[in-house]
């Protein structure tokens, strides 16, 4: 299937949509603390989603062929969950690290975010990981630019992660992203640089390394969706949206809230 290249209108949409994403993670923010449920969260999500900002939640009855269909708004994955963790009544406790995960559809278009959080004080441990994973997605993001390759992204979040001792999660990658959920190109999280498609003015997609503290191997819980660490290893993921610009990039899930790329971006 064919890479979309986005036309200027369309990059206008996907700006409002990305940046709406965003906002979403910034109004959940201040109610990540312990004693909330995982789907206290989805509702205050969903409820700004659709109250406020007149978008649509797409995780909601999300169906991709071989899986029954997603049954809340967002994503919710803590600890040694990797991805796609349902809310629900699970309770947050103190030193808990969760990801949520927002995806808004716009006039059509699909903004897609997410980012960590810390409940309460997190251990030395879940703080370095939670910080190495931001950084290995600024990595990969800082590649792109037109003539570059997939494998540059992938090639630099990898072994980022495996400097500090880290490992990356294989079975998922980013996605392109734009009239729909997801689209070509697949983002893989790792690679070897110079390997790969060309990236092209016009290409929008997800970078969202999913990251484990421990081993790379996960499984698939009984629920159908929430992805696990096989060996119980903390697990972080941060996800940004990007268009491929005329000589760089440009990152269009942007928010008041949105915390700034690390120091070594230039």
């Amino acid at each position: 299937m064919p890479v979309s290249l986005k036309t200027e209108e369309e990059i206008t949409h996907m700006r409002v949509a990305g940046r709406l994403a965003a906002e979403v993670l910034d109004h959940v923010a201040p109610h990540v603390r312990p004693g909330v449920t995982t789907g206290r969260l989805n509702d205050l999500c969903h409820d700004y989603m659709v109250g406020v900002q007149g978008t649509i939640p797409a995780p909601l009855n999300y169906a991709p062929p071989g899986y029954k269909p997603f049954p809340k708004s967002i994503c919710t994955s803590v600890n040694h969950q990797v991805c796609h963790g349902i809310p629900g009544d699970r309770v947050l406790k103190p030193g808990d690290i969760v990801n949520i995960d927002v995806t808004v559809i716009k006039d059509a278009y699909h903004g897609d975010c997410s980012r960590m959080f810390f409940v309460g004080e997190p251990s030395i441990q879940a703080r370095r990981l939670v910080e190495v994973t931001y950084e290995c997605m600024w990595h990969g993001i800082a590649q792109v630019r037109p003539g570059t390759h997939l494998g540059d992204i992938g090639g630099a979040i990898q072994q980022y992660a495996e400097r500090h001792g880290y490992s990356v999660v294989r079975e998922f990658c980013g996605h392109g992203i734009g009239r729909k959920f997801h689209e070509e190109p697949q983002v893989l999280h790792y690679g070897r640089p110079g390997t790969g498609m060309v990236l092209e003015p016009g290409m929008t997609f997800t970078i969202e390394p999913m990251i484990n503290a421990g081993k790379a191997p996960i499984r698939e819980l009984a629920d159908g969706w929430t992805i696990v660490t096989k060996d119980h290893s903390l697990s972080a993921q941060w996800e940004h949206t990007v268009l491929v610009s005329g000589s760089g990039y440009e990152v269009m899930t942007l928010s008041a809230g949105t915390q700034p790329p690390p120091a070594f971006v230039p």
